[in-house]
């Protein structure tokens, strides 16, 4: 089951209205919402859907270790891998952590029915949940093989999230394309997300769209998609607090907080244009703030080894979200 199932629609619904008045969008909002079936506030809620107090668990993201994982998703990277997933799996253990998160980008070239219930088991032997997978997709591209490729790969990821027992997908919008204006990216954008969050729902597992450059740059970007998508209780934001790169990056993660499903911490951010430690106390008060439920996951990405540097991120962490 998604997390957050139980206070997210309700969020959601309460977010998008507030935004929506913010920008003048609420006419068009009920206009998309009515086209795809649904209306604003359509999303299912429980029975109970009380907002409840934030609680936060530990999660570390295989993307960590970019430089030292085997690189085959969605195409093969040669490079001399140091590291497998299994033995990621085992250095989050090694910090006993809560979960770890497992990049799609680091799978076999051919993932097997037997290789998802290896990576299963691991995880389950050493005491760890999977917090979430991530793909590398582009939703902007226009109708052909190429997005249909972009869409049959979501769908496969989908599938083995579900395999593994993972509950949340991060995924990308995508990118503008030469000659395509904003608005037709983000149609196309949205089509993408609610044709594959319908799939997902099948099988239980939430995506979540990360605030990533592009045309999620802002909140207001990634409002424009948003309101386009059928609400749904399997559909939120990959919070990312290093991905905002404007003159309120705090600021700006404030307004997507409320959002989010899942939620990605990194070390260092951009504010004006300058590449700063992240204040991670402030990061997490914001998630706590919105009443965050979920694992908040680092991804490391700065220059030292992550193998000696990570661990004290962790303990900082651990700290923070007690």
């Amino acid at each position: 089951m998604c997390l957050n199932f139980v206070t997210f629609p309700k969020r959601i619904a309460m977010q998008r209205r507030d935004w929506l008045k913010q920008t003048g969008l609420i006419g068009l909002s009920a206009l998309s919402a009515a086209s795809l079936g649904g209306s604003v506030d359509a999303a299912p809620v429980p029975a109970d859907s009380s907002v409840r107090p934030s609680k936060m668990k530990l999660s570390l993201a295989a993307y960590s270790f970019n430089r030292e994982l085997p690189r085959n998703w969605p195409t093969p990277r040669p490079h001399e891998a140091r590291m497998t997933l299994l033995d990621f799996i085992d250095f989050c253990a090694e910090l006993n952590l809560d979960a770890c998160e497992l990049t799609s980008y680091y799978f076999p070239t051919e993932i097997t029915p037997e290789y998802l219930a290896t990576i299963k088991s691991r995880t389950f032997l050493q005491g760890l949940d999977i917090s979430g997978t991530a793909i590398s997709n582009d939703f902007c591209l226009a109708p052909g093989s190429a997005r249909d490729e972009q869409l049959k790969q979501t769908r496969q990821w989908i599938d083995y999230s579900a395999a593994m027992g993972a509950p949340v997908i991060r995924i990308f919008a995508g990118k503008q394309q030469s000659g395509q204006s904003f608005e037709q990216a983000v149609e196309l954008c949205a089509a993408g997300i609610n044709e594959s969050v319908q799939y997902a729902a099948t099988k239980g597992v939430c995506l979540a769209l990360e605030n990533h450059g592009g045309i999620t740059a802002t909140p207001e970007q990634m409002l424009k998609i948003i309101e386009q998508v059928a609400p749904s209780p399997y559909f939120g934001v990959n919070f990312d607090s290093g991905n905002f790169r404007t003159t309120d990056p705090y600021g700006d993660l404030e307004k997507i907080a409320p959002l989010a499903i899942n939620a990605q911490v990194k070390v260092e951010m951009f504010a004006d244009g300058q590449l700063t430690p992240t204040d991670l106390s402030r990061v997490i008060k914001i998630l706590k703030q919105a009443g965050y439920r979920g694992y908040v996951v680092l991804e490391y990405e700065a220059q030292d080894d992550p193998r000696t540097a990570i661990p004290g991120y962790i303990d900082q962490l651990r700290e923070l979200i007690a």
